[in-house]
């Protein structure tokens, strides 16, 4: 098939594609008349790269997993390279979920001060001014 026709069939556009070739993790075979042709392993290398951007791997963190498919594995991720890229980007996600959760705590915190400050105040006293509220101006 040539480059339109697995762009189409992968979902992405011609010009990716050729950007992955040019970072060797995408690689074309020509014709006698000079077109790029690729075929239904190429079309599972992209469908790969793809679903691993989607999950937040970088383009390089995809190598990997492509070079397992073309050593003939079945799925790019039955290889000890590919899994401890999973490993790698596992971790970062839980550090990232770490310290998310540290950030929930402290807005949750500061929310619950907020509101025992507001029930606090006296009826019928003054509206708290806020800084922020440029109609409290004038």
């Amino acid at each position: 098939m040539r480059i339109g026709e697995l762009a189409g069939r992968a979902g992405t556009t011609t010009r990716t594609l050729r950007y992955y070739e040019s970072r060797g993790l995408l690689r074309a075979r020509r014709a006698e008349n000079g077109y790029r042709t690729f075929d239904e392993d190429d079309l599972r290398l992209i469908e790969q790269i793809r679903t691993l951007r989607d999950f937040g791997f970088d383009l390089e963190e995809t190598r990997p997993f492509v070079d397992c498919l073309r050593a003939g594995h079945p799925t790019g991720d039955a290889c000890p390279a590919s899994l401890a890229v999973y490993r790698r980007k596992l971790g970062e996600l839980d550090a990232l979920i770490g310290q998310l959760q540290t950030v929930r705590t402290a807005v949750g915190a500061q929310l619950a001060r907020a509101e025992v400050e507001a029930s606090a105040e006296l009826p019928g006293g003054p509206e708290p001014r806020c800084e922020l509220n440029r109609e409290d101006e004038g």
